[in-house]
């Protein structure tokens, strides 16, 4: 007798309904991404509109120059400049950060790194930044936030949010964190999100957090992936004071660790713009 593995009707009927039955619950929307609706109003923008070779609107950024306190409290080796060789607009709209591999000032790099301290910032709302990011072992550039307190009330006590760090030898991860008292340093909150079939430097992806009293939010291209409420921070949760923006390229640190020789140079953050919204 010739055996065969046909289904019976029942057998396919079953088999059509359980199939059913997965995809829908395939396509159940995620519940986490299930947020408050938010009429945000623009409070604050950089479009980056300026001339090639154009520094920084100075009525929206300052520049730290030099090394910082032991590499700027990471180990870091670039030495950061206010030329316009290391920060500056391309005339298309667009911020660039660039770091290089060079002798200045007895640091083996340099870079630049900007920040809105005492000309905007802001408790609570949405910051955002839409950019592309460099790659390659030794790279760290960051979009993030320091509280406004940090000149009374030193690190970590002030707080920090990174809405975006990446390691430039791993160009498809970013991670979203925070430091605090606590839980900093190399004790922090935080949470990557990987890209599997792509990478942050070769197109522009949009970074975020919603910020409120209760919890802060880590956004990539408008995709919720991490929620960090109030009640999950194990130590002091610092964020109901005003917060002022950052933006860099570090070379080196403890985070990243040492450029190779095959790290090429010059690498540039790419922005095309930074805004915020209550």
């Amino acid at each position: 007798m010739k055996i065969t593995n046909k289904p019976t009707n029942i057998q396919a009927y079953a088999i059509t309904l359980l199939l059913a039955i997965t995809l829908w619950g395939g396509c159940k929307p995620d519940d986490f991404q299930k947020l408050d609706k938010r009429n945000w109003v623009l409070t604050w923008s950089d479009e980056f509109n300026g001339l090639a070779e154009e520094l920084p609107d100075t009525s929206k950024w300052n520049f730290n120059v030099g090394t910082g306190s032991g590499g700027w409290g990471n180990q870091e080796l670039q030495y950061y400049t206010d030329r316009s060789k290391n920060a500056s607009m391309d005339g298309e709209g667009n911020l660039v950060i660039t770091a290089y591999r060079e002798s200045y000032a007895g640091s083996p790099f340099t870079s630049a790194r900007i920040n809105t301290q005492g000309l905007f910032e802001q408790k609570y709302g949405r910051f955002e930044a839409r950019l592309k990011t460099p790659y390659g072992p030794g790279l760290w550039p960051a979009f993030w936030m320091l509280g406004s307190t940090i000149t009374t009330e030193p690190w970590p006590q002030c707080g920090e949010i990174d809405i975006m760090e990446l390691r430039g030898q791993q160009p498809n991860i970013i991670n979203g964190t925070l430091h605090g008292p606590g839980y900093s340093g190399g004790n922090p909150i935080s949470q990557s999100y990987a890209m599997p079939d792509n990478r942050f430097d070769t197109e522009y992806h949009l970074f975020a957090v919603e910020w409120d009293e209760e919890k802060i939010d880590f956004f990539v291209d408008d995709y919720l992936y991490q929620r960090i409420e109030r009640d999950d921070v194990s130590g002091e949760w610092v964020y109901d004071n005003p917060f002022f923006i950052i933006l860099n390229v570090a070379v080196g640190g403890n985070y990243v660790g040492f450029p190779t020789e095959q790290t090429p140079f010059p690498q540039k953050m790419i922005i095309d713009y930074v805004r915020v919204y209550q």
